[in-house]
């Protein structure tokens, strides 16, 4: 893996939540890159294996493990395994995280006769339940891994936290309240656990990520028929100044930032946008 700067993470372990996926295996990766050793998280614990093995071929030392950010009881499993192989944790990067499609509208913008269209998805027919769930998936699964491995950074030099917000905390995206305003809560919740943590030596920032090509958004951005870029995809380039997506690898210079204490030891509460303008 090619990084931006070298920055020295030996002796450091770090865990990664949603690494099975695009942004937080590359993530996982910048880390273990840096000589940190990297604890690999997923709900999907072979997806979060994979990743491991690929870091391990390449010299690192990774493992990874299935874990649920929403069940206190399984991420109090994966801590302990955390602690028993790797040691315990210095940086945490709260990366879990995602929309579902009830918590989505299918206009963006409400019109005089959608109600008596039954084929769309107003406001109005939003379920609490998707709602509920895009809430828990972003915020709780920041939260209840934050209460599980924070412990274990209690008294350690150099502790830090890494969240992942989005630009729809900043600027809510039409179509996707329920995930805006998740991932609101998250830049909110890293400036209060910032000043929380702030006299026991946890630093706590978070990325902003705009709009990258993943797993989760590859059918809203690329029409599967043809694979060229949706209409949804043509309008984000078209509001974003520097006219493309993010590239994966380009969230990580942040990032290595962010947990490196000679270049961000004052740096706390933050939540940094990555969009390209």
């Amino acid at each position: 893996m090619k990084l931006p700067f070298q920055i020295d993470l030996k002796g450091r372990v770090a865990v990664v939540t949603g690494a099975g996926g695009v942004l937080c295996s590359e993530l996982a990766g910048a880390l273990a890159h840096s000589g940190a050793a990297v604890a690999l998280l997923d709900l999907n614990g072979e997806a979060a294996e994979a990743a491991a093995a690929k870091l391990r071929e390449q010299g690192c030392q990774a493992i990874g493990i299935a874990a649920d950010v929403l069940s206190r009881a399984s991420l109090e499993a994966a801590a302990e395994q955390v602690k028993q192989v790797l040691g315990p944790c210095d940086l945490l990067l709260n990366g879990a995280g995602g929309n579902h499609p009830k918590g989505t509208t299918t206009k963006e913008w409400l019109e005089p006769n959608d109600l008596d269209d039954p084929e769309l998805t107003t406001f109005f027919d939003l379920d609490p339940k998707g709602v509920e769930f895009v809430f828990n998936l972003n915020f709780l699964g920041t939260l209840l891994p934050t209460q599980i491995f924070a412990k274990q950074m209690l008294g350690r030099p150099h502790a830090s936290i890494i969240n992942i917000s989005s630009m729809n905390a900043f600027c809510p995206l039409t179509k996707i309240p329920a995930y805006s305003g998740a991932k609101a809560a998250v830049s909110n919740f890293t400036q209060w656990l910032a000043v929380h943590f702030s006299r026991v030596g946890i630093r706590v920032n978070a990325l902003a990520p705009g709009f990258f090509l993943t797993q989760q958004n590859h059918k809203l951005l690329i029409d599967e028929a043809t694979g060229d870029y949706t209409a949804r995809a043509h309008k984000i380039i078209a509001h974003t100044p520097m006219q493309r997506f993010g590239k994966t690898e380009e969230l990580i210079g942040t990032l290595l930032w962010l947990v490196c204490d000679d270049a961000s030891s004052f740096v706390n509460g933050v939540v940094v946008p990555i969009d390209g303008g």
